[in-house]
């Protein structure tokens, strides 16, 4: 029987999963706080089967770049309004779907139980702040809760270059703007350049995937722009070592002074699962640069920032282990869990035996 895309994306929506999987010979799996199980009810995917999913979503531009055996991603509303990143790929010759569920809502800051201190560098008139951590960890939720604090809070030109578009944003205090990769723009690198011809006040970059993007965003950022966007890194040391590793080596001392003097803050996040069952909740290392890190960043001495970190808790920042310590100890997620994800198991159990 045919799977209608429709109604089984609303069946697990239901269940409150994250993502839902097509893949050959096996049934359906979605992801459920963090965890990937078969859909029962349902027979193992064929290569016909998942054929007719891809139909059902796509349109002709989408379909000719799946004929070519491109990597194809987009995104697709249900007749019942929810929106939904898909990304159509290849494996052992085989097509495969894999479906990211999004919210319709959007949720603020107090809803996802964030820190203050990222409605404060949401307000920052100029800079560049960073969401990092593993795919699924939630940056793209968080960007969107410091979008939405920033579209309440004042009155600014925003403009988004996503890929796909995740979360729509209405027009509130600020004029609100979404290009999409592909669609509206062909990549983020030439679309940030753009978007300095286009008067914006704040622009989110989906990803700083290559050195073209990370260059403009940094200008951007240099040139008076609120400048949000992610990386895959898990600490903030990694991220800015990231950020000047893709630079050529004679560029390295610049990009360290440009870093400096634009970073506001990075923020690494990783998802777990809660201890109620009631679905997932971030913890947080949040850098915020001081003139002491900034310092540390220019003299080529960022294995200082992490004890920065540990150390400035009066500046809204916040140490990974220690907030994975305390909601182990609080109860609010599996001591397993927290310790699976912390970056020293020793720094881990200090925090935690000393609440």
């Amino acid at each position: 029987m045919a799977i209608l895309i429709n109604k089984i994306l609303d069946e697990v929506r239901v269940l409150g999963c994250s993502d839902l999987h097509f893949t050959n010979g096996i049934n359906p799996v979605v992801r459920l706080n963090g965890q990937l199980r078969k859909m029962s009810g349902y027979e193992e995917m064929n290569e016909e089967g998942i054929l007719e999913i891809v139909e059902q979503m796509t349109n002709e531009q989408q379909r000719r770049s799946i004929a070519q055996h491109k990597d194809t991603d987009f995104s697709f509303t249900t007749r019942s309004g929810y929106r939904h990143r898909v990304n159509v790929f290849f494996q052992r010759g085989f097509t495969a779907i894999a479906i990211r569920l999004l919210r319709n809502d959007i949720p603020t800051l107090e809803d996802l139980f964030l820190p203050p201190i990222l409605g404060e560098f949401a307000m920052r008139p100029r800079g560049l702040v960073l969401v990092t951590g593993p795919t699924g960890s939630g940056k793209s939720t968080t960007l969107a809760g410091m979008i939405d604090y920033i579209n309440v809070s004042r009155s600014a030109h925003v403009i988004t270059i996503e890929d796909p578009i995740e979360y729509v944003h209405e027009h509130k205090r600020c004029m609100v703007n979404q290009r999409e990769v592909g669609m509206d723009v062909p990549d983020f690198a030439s679309a940030l350049r753009a978007a300095l011809r286009e008067d914006p006040d704040v622009i989110l970059v989906g990803e700083m995937r290559d050195f073209e993007t990370v260059s403009a965003a940094v200008t951007a950022a240099e040139t008076g722009h609120l400048v949000l966007s992610t990386l895959h890194t898990t600490s903030a040391p990694d991220t800015i070592n990231r950020i000047i590793d893709v630079y050529p080596e004679h560029q390295q001392v610049q990009i360290r002074t440009q870093l400096a003097n634009t970073l506001v803050g990075v923020i690494s996040q990783t998802l777990l699962p809660k201890r109620d069952g009631s679905g997932r909740i971030a913890a947080m290392e949040i850098l915020n640069v001081t003139d002491a890190c900034a310092a540390m960043i220019r003299d080529n001495k960022v294995h200082l920032i992490q004890s920065a970190i540990q150390t400035g808790k009066q500046n809204g920042m916040m140490c990974l282990d220690q907030e994975l310590a305390r909601m182990a100890k609080q109860g609010i997620v599996y001591e397993a869990d927290a310790l699976e994800r912390c970056q020293d198991k020793a720094e881990f159990y200090r925090y935690f035996n000393a609440m």
